[in-house]
């Protein structure tokens, strides 16, 4: 059998210089040449893994890029895939192929073998690509269908489900409880940011918003709908007996060794409760600035302005355009253990160390005026509120920041100028918006292009002009980037998000503008004029970097 150093260097992996520098590594730290490798950065996971299935005379498998037969996969248990890390991806000859992170793990090979009824031929991949192609195609819809037949069949004579079902000892072997675990579970492992449990007059609709858009992805018969509702506001710690008025609760879960909390929100319609859970993922919250892809520009400018002691930093855009991440990654940024910094919120969304958090709860007389006004009595440096809502809130946020203490917070307006006008329309008076406010970022959140599988292309000068991209014509057409759809990206052709940001600074002359009442319009210009890079500027920097598509920045930016 080769070694693995001559099959590295036979297959242009490595050369003999890199070989001999990890011999010498190897020794001194005692693990395997293949590992120090991979620490040292030389090779890659996968490759070491095709490597090694070489040298042993195994078919190494790239799962992101194998055509899986979703037959074959059909014919292991999910539970078994993931306890013994294998997923069945075809049948040659009449045997099943199967990918293996240990293709020497006899126990996994006989239960295949048993399990399907046939024989198995044993393939090598990465470890941590077999994970995700098990996450991709070992889903819970199949199980969620069996779940809803099992409900059916157990509930024809019931018009209501008996919530001793759901509550009980026994409660987790219940199919109405089994299947809401699988909708969470399997929305968390699709990265949705929010799951929608929606009756409608024939049945009970399930869709994941997953990087920004909704997918449907589960119908179910209408007599689950109460059953459904009811666990969901059971673990929620929400009133099951209140069904006429919007209510709001919290629950939390573990998922692969991680605490994941979900806030939840009922709505009563016509055809019986809406309820939409976002799932709160708390490594969001301890993001740093850099990774929410500003631009250097924008960066330079937003790390100034909240870098100084005092004064206000507005974070604008819809709900869902990355807000409330912007403002904790900044929070991150400045809290120190010298400063005090307090937040009030409307939900607390994620719990931070180290900082104090105030929830909002307008039936104890707890408002954000209210709890803004009690908290600067308590010696804050850095204030954050949830949302400026409306003008008392908004007179004490800006005194807040003239009398020496630094104020973040976020503001519903499409772009930046607009938040200015926005405060004046509040009824701030002018002179003290403009000296109160020292920089506003309006942000965008726009899919990212799949890195397996977008593509360059030429477009053309119609396309360019349509969109009206910045490119005049007779000079060069640029290579762009396009979405194409693999098992990496369920087809779409994006995979994860990034943000689009506006950040203006509010200098001498955009003060001046802010004095004399001008309009938002005439605010733009001068920012624009001084420096400001716009939403649909940042994300045509994005579109040119093959970061994402034109049709993509269309779609999110006016």
């Amino acid at each position: 059998m080769k070694q693995l150093g001559e099959i590295l260097l036979e297959e242009g992996l490595v050369n003999e210089e890199q070989l001999m520098a990890a011999l010498d590594e190897q020794v001194v730290r005692g693990t395997s040449l293949g590992r120090v490798l991979v620490e040292l950065g030389i090779l890659s996971e996968e490759q070491l893994v095709a490597a090694l299935a070489s040298q042993v005379g195994m078919e190494f498998v790239d799962l992101d890029e194998y055509p899986v037969e979703r037959a074959a996969v059909a014919m292991l248990p999910a539970a078994q895939c993931r306890r013994y890390v294998v997923l069945p991806i075809g049948v040659r000859d009449g045997q099943l192929v199967l990918a293996m992170a240990d293709p020497g793990n006899v126990m996994a090979l006989d239960d295949a073998r048993a399990m399907s009824g046939m024989f198995v031929t044993p393939v090598v991949a990465a470890h941590d690509n077999l994970v995700r192609a098990i996450d991709r195609y070992c889903r819970a819809d199949g199980e969620m269908a069996d779940l809803t037949d099992a409900f059916e069949a157990e509930n024809t004579a019931e018009a209501e489900t008996d919530l001793s079902k759901l509550t009980s000892v026994d409660a987790d072997d219940a199919p109405i409880v089994r299947y809401v675990n699988l909708l969470v579970t399997q929305a968390i492992t699709d990265r949705a940011s929010d799951i929608h449990i929606e009756p409608s007059e024939h049945d009970l609709r399930v869709r994941y918003r997953i990087d920004g858009v909704l997918h449907e992805m589960q119908r179910s018969p209408k007599n689950l709908t109460n059953g459904v509702i009811s666990r969901v506001k059971i673990l929620s710690d929400i009133d099951i007996a209140e069904r006429r008025k919007p209510q709001d609760g919290r629950m939390s879960v573990v998922h692969n060794g991680r605490k994941i909390d979900l806030r939840v929100a009922t709505l009563p319609t016509v055809w019986g409760e809406k309820i939409v859970m976002r799932i709160l993922d708390n490594s969001t919250a301890s993001l740093d600035l850099r990774d929410l892809s500003f631009g250097q520009t924008n960066y330079e400018i937003y790390s100034e302005s909240y870098s100084k002691p005092y004064g206000m930093i507005l974070v604008t855009g819809p709900t869902g355009s990355g807000k409330s991440t912007t403002l904790y990654a900044t929070l991150n940024a400045v809290s120190k253990p010298e400063i005090n910094v307090i937040t009030v919120e409307d939900p607390v969304e994620y719990r931070l160390p180290g900082i104090n958090q105030v929830q909002v709860n307008p039936k104890a007389g707890l408002t954000f005026a209210g709890a803004l006004r009690s908290i600067l009595r308590s010696d804050p440096d850095v204030v954050l509120l949830g949302e400026i809502r409306d003008h008392e809130t908004a007179q004490i946020a800006i005194e807040a920041a003239l009398t020496g203490h630094m104020v973040l917070s976020t503001l519903h307006t499409n772009d930046a100028p607009s938040a200015i006008t926005r405060l004046v329309e509040m009824g701030i008076e002018p002179f003290l918006v403009g000296s109160a406010l020292d920089c506003i970022v309006a942000q965008r959140l726009a899919r990212r292009l799949c890195s397996k599988c977008k593509e360059p292309y030429e477009p053309t000068d119609v396309e360019l002009q349509a969109a009206r991209f910045p490119w005049v014509p007779g000079e060069e057409i640029p290579v762009l980037q396009r979405p194409v759809g693999c098992s990496t990206c369920s087809g779409t052709g994006y995979r994860g998000r990034l943000a689009l940001h506006e950040v203006m600074q509010v200098t001498e002359a955009v003060e001046r503008h802010a004095v004399s009442g001008s309009s938002a319009a005439d605010i733009a210009k001068t920012a624009r004029a001084e420096g400001m890079i716009t939403l649909r500027d940042d994300g045509w920097m994005k579109v040119v970097e093959g970061q994402t598509s034109i049709e993509e920045i269309l779609r999110v930016v006016a």
